[in-house]
């Protein structure tokens, strides 16, 4: 297997910040504000978001907050921070939102008790997440709206940190129910707004809609994070231009181009960046971290994920995708990717 160097991290000396201040409701408590240079965050994603990534995206530059894959708040409370890959973080890896969801009959507050302990900056509730598993337990954006009320007023209630959401535009485009809606969870104490331009039920090939972020950044007082479609500095510059957004949350355009966050912070927030590796070394590098960060069994299976969005770099890059897709083990998987840089070497020199 090929050895992996890490890169130097840049200086980001004159980035915009991000200033997140936590309304806390109660009196014997003090409010947190956290300051996010600059204003860029990556996205929770599940088998993505993980601290391999974050620390290559850390290196690469750009990067302002993080965010974890999302929690149950059931199973929280006992896992292994030492041990699960869901939890295993560097201090390096700040500031540093945990993602929860949580279902009708689900007691919120031993979760958040053990975010306390595991030195959480911010709390982040999924209110918009559509997948089935959710669905089947009426969590992310199957929630009641009596129940997201119920549940960030006590959210509010048990922590000074800052408390954010994630949500989507609804189930159909109403601009009414949307405003009213940020404004609730304003009300209820929602400090920060990541907002999906899409609707529950579109898919990711469906162009966002960052005109209707802009009507959430309109009507509510506390920052607002644009997610959805991002994959190059135009899309980022565009996105901000139509929806005023204090600033964005980056997904599946980060994990395709891990160097993307760099390439926005130096255009967009003028931040001196050093230049980036070759592609071949952020790969490599990539493996390396998996390497540091997780057990062997933990390993393959996130390369995998991450190499299917990697490879689309690549004009043959399903050759990369599908050579590693069918490796056994990670030092097969790390042969065959050099192999295919060889030859994409070979072939620009020609």
């Amino acid at each position: 297997m090929c050895a992996s160097v890490a890169f130097p991290l840049s200086e980001e000396t004159k980035a915009v910040a991000l200033s997140i201040p936590s309304r806390v409701m109660r009196r014997d408590t003090t409010a947190t504000v956290l300051q996010c240079r600059p204003p860029l965050a990556l996205a929770p994603m599940v088998g993505l978001s993980h601290s391999a990534l974050r620390l290559l995206i850390l290196e690469l530059g750009g990067i302002g907050l993080f965010f974890s894959e999302m929690l149950s708040v059931t199973r929280l409370p006992i896992e292994n921070e030492t041990v699960s890959p869901f939890l295993c973080r560097t201090k390096a890896e700040s500031p540093f939102f945990y993602q929860i969801f949580v279902a009708p009959g689900q007691d919120i507050l031993p979760a958040v008790d053990r975010l306390h302990a595991l030195n959480a900056q911010g709390i982040d509730l999924n209110l918009g997440c559509p997948a089935p598993v959710l669905r089947k337990q009426g969590a992310g954006s199957y929630m009641s709206l009596d129940f997201i009320k119920k549940t960030v007023a006590c959210l509010r209630q048990a922590t000074s940190l800052p408390v954010s959401a994630k949500i989507r535009l609804g189930k159909m485009l109403d601009e009414k129910a949307l405003v009213a809606f940020c404004r609730m969870l304003e009300d209820e104490g929602v400090d920060l707004l990541t907002v999906h331009g899409r609707l529950q039920g579109e898919k990711f090939c469906r162009k966002a809609r960052w005109d209707w972020i802009g009507k959430v950044k309109r009507a509510v007082e506390i920052p607002v994070l644009a997610n959805g479609g991002i994959f190059t500095v135009e899309d980022a510059r565009k996105c901000l231009d139509q929806s005023g957004a204090d600033g964005l949350m980056i997904g599946r355009g980060a994990v395709c181009r891990p160097w993307l966050f760099a390439d926005i912070a130096r255009s967009l927030y003028g931040i001196d960046i050093v230049p980036e590796p070759s592609m071949r070394e952020i790969y490599l590098r990539f493996i390396g971290l998996l390497t540091e960060r997780f057990f062997p069994e933990r390993r393959l299976g996130r390369l995998k994920q991450f190499t299917y969005y990697y490879a689309q770099n690549f004009r043959f890059g399903h050759h990369l995708a599908s050579a590693v897709q069918n490796s056994n083990s990670l030092e097969e998987a790390s042969d065959r990717a050099a192999a295919f840089f060889d030859t994409v070497d070979r072939n620009l020199s020609s």
